[in-house]
Formats: C-alpha cells, structure tokens, sequence
C-alpha cells in the first residue's frame, strides 16, 4: 500500500497523463503518425502501446488500471479516452470502456447516474 505523500504524487501523475492523453485525441479525424506516436508514448506511461491495447483482454486491461493505482475518476476518464480514441477507424476500443464502465459501477459501491448512462449508451451502440 502507498503511503498518502506517494498516492499522491501517483494521482497527480496519472491525471497528467489521462489529461495529455485526452487532448492528444481531441483532435480533428484521422490521426497523423505524428499524433499516434504522441499517443504512443503516453500509454508507456501506464505501460500500454496501442497494439497491448488491442491485445489485452478486459479484464487484464483493469488489472492492470487498478495494479497502477487508478482511482475510480481516473478509470472512467481512461474509459472515455477510449471511446474518443474508438473514433479512430482502425480502433474499436467500445468494449474496454464498457468493461471499464461496468467494473467501476459494480466495485466503486456508489450507482453514478453517469457511469450509468455511458453503459446504456454503450450497449445500444454495441448491439
């Protein structure tokens, strides 16, 4: 368990990261290899690339989320960048947000009328 001050700095790193993350993908369709390449190098942060992503199944994506000390926020805000990032033609990421979403409204104890309607909003587009 991470002492407060290192929980902390982790926190603030990884809304860092999330936040880069966010405005590296707001932005006009398709993405530029130099664009990817940013991307890229921000999921090593968390130590993804873009073909881990693909790779990894659901669960071993939010093992690995929870193993890096993500909050319940910053899970749903990964969640969302994968849906801007699911934009993209060549990525279908719908499925981990989903996965992530649900995860975090059976675990977090809390019912977020937000989390809630991503997931409804998520499955009708899934099916």
């Amino acid at each position: 368990m991470l002492n407060k001050g290192l929980r902390d700095e982790e926190k603030i790193r990884i809304d860092n990261v999330l936040k880069t993350l966010r405005t590296l993908i707001y932005v006009p369709y398709p993405l530029s290899q130099l664009q990817k390449s940013d991307i890229e190098n921000q999921l090593k942060e968390f130590g993804l690339t873009i073909t881990t992503l693909i790779d990894y199944s659901n669960e071993e994506l939010i093992t690995l989320l929870t193993r890096l000390h993500f909050d319940w926020e910053q899970l749903e805000q990964f969640g969302d960048v994968l849906i801007e990032f699911s934009k993209e033609e060549n990525y279908h990421f719908e499925e981990k947000a989903l996965a992530i979403y649900q995860y975090i409204q059976e675990e977090s104890k809390v019912f977020s009328f937000g989390i809630n309607t991503k997931i409804s909003s998520l499955k009708s587009k899934l099916q």
